[in-house]
């Protein structure tokens, strides 16, 4: 037995859809990050790109559980002295929904260059249409 290595060119890439309605953003995020990153796969190579590629839909009727809404801070700085800056999870889902599951799943792929690309494979929508029909996506149900 040999441990088998795939290489970039020998990955077989497929479309799927997942419907973000009344998901817990937390295990939503999980279960794309796996999928993006490709370890549902077989021959899943830890430093090759061997994911797939996952639209999400309806990415403004995701929930959280608990206080999350009022309680949860997205923090940044905005590089000036004294620019540290926070929003609540109910104010970033008034402005940007999509960038809610945006960061939940970022911060589950590698820091890397790998990961940059892995996230580049992520499409978001905060409607119910998209327009990668072309593409034939499966939709993806995951279990409760």
């Amino acid at each position: 037995m040999h441990t088998v290595s795939v290489r970039k060119e020998d990955v077989v890439r497929k479309w799927y859809i997942v419907d973000a309605e009344h998901q817990v953003v937390g295990r939503l995020a999980s279960e794309v990050a796996k999928i993006l990153r490709g370890k549902h796969k077989p021959y899943y190579t830890p430093h090759v790109d061997t994911g797939d590629y996952v639209i999400i839909i309806n990415a403004a009727k995701v929930v959280f559980t608990g206080n999350k809404w009022e309680q949860k801070l997205y923090r940044w700085h905005t590089g000036y002295p004294g620019g540290l800056r926070e929003i609540t999870a109910e104010k970033m889902h008034q402005r940007r929904p999509e960038r809610i599951i945006e960061y939940a799943i970022r911060g589950m792929l590698p820091k890397t260059k790998l990961g940059r690309a892995i996230f580049r494979k992520l499409k978001i929508y905060t409607a119910g249409t998209h327009p990668h029909a072309a593409q034939r996506p499966e939709p993806l149900v995951f279990s409760a």
